[in-house]
């Protein structure tokens, strides 16, 4: 049984455990390294020359397909994607036969990935795949020269999928490694950056009010200053959002033409 050296590149601690130890069921797969970010992915990739990559798409700054563009598709290994729920993604990954993963990993379908990966391997096919990811970087950047805005947001929940209004949403905030979306009083935890939400959700809506956290304006109420410089948004159902210094025209540009 031949063995396949893997490389975990995801930016949450978490989920790079959970990689590993998913496969540690996997006997002919070791784990050569891990990597928290773009950077060290491709760092990784060019000292450890692993033979199959679990590459998480959304990473600050530099994210999955970057890493991919980077480091050229006809030099990567076999790739296994993974992502948070993501309708555009996973339909680009289907189109083009790309393995890929959804948050939270399944271990049935974890385990069909590395099979189908396996069966890969063995065909040698290096061609086949490089023109796939070729492809699916070709689609991933008509994507983002068009973004497209999504009207409803996935939360996957422990018993199957909420489907949210985006307008129901009245704010996001950053909560270590996922959002908390604040909708209809209730809370909702999805494992997005912040920046993923911002580009799928409608810019003339949603505005980032900080490094941490975007709110609807039409949910907002009031904008006030309680201190020199300092700017803050009170909600509807009175909660309060401070605004960063960098982003408190931008925002106060959004609310007042939301206004109107």
């Amino acid at each position: 049984m031949r063995e396949i050296r893997a490389l975990i590149v995801d930016d949450e601690p978490l989920a790079r455990r959970g990689i590993r130890q998913l496969l540690e069921r996997e006997p002919d797969v070791t784990v050569v390294g891990e990597a928290r970010n773009g950077r060290d992915a491709l760092r990784a990739l060019r000292t450890l020359n692993p033979d199959l990559v679990f590459l998480d798409v959304q990473m600050p700054e530099t994210d999955g397909f970057e890493v991919l563009r980077a480091y050229g598709p006809e030099r990567m290994p076999a790739v296994i994607f993974v992502t948070a729920y993501d309708v555009f993604a996973v339909r680009a990954f289907d189109a083009h036969a790309i393995d890929y993963l959804v948050k939270p990993l399944r271990e049935a379908r974890f385990a069909e990935a590395v099979q189908r990966v396996r069966e890969r391997m063995r065909s040698e096919d290096a061609v086949t795949l490089s023109r796939q990811l070729s492809a699916l970087l070709a689609t991933s950047d008509a994507s983002r020269a068009e973004p497209r805005i999504s009207s409803r947001v996935v939360v996957p929940t422990s018993n199957g999928d909420l489907v949210l209004d985006a307008r129901e949403i009245d704010w996001i905030e950053a909560d270590d490694y996922y959002a908390a979306i604040y909708a209809g009083g209730r809370r909702h935890l999805i494992r997005e950056s912040l920046a993923s939400l911002e580009t799928r959700l409608d810019g003339e809506v949603f505005v980032r009010a900080h490094r941490s956290a975007i709110v609807n304006v039409e949910r907002v109420r009031e904008l006030r200053s309680d201190a020199p410089g300092e700017c803050i948004i009170v909600l509807r159902d009175g909660t309060r959002v401070p605004v960063s210094r960098r982003r408190r025209d931008q925002v106060t540009a959004l609310v007042r033409r939301s206004a109107k």
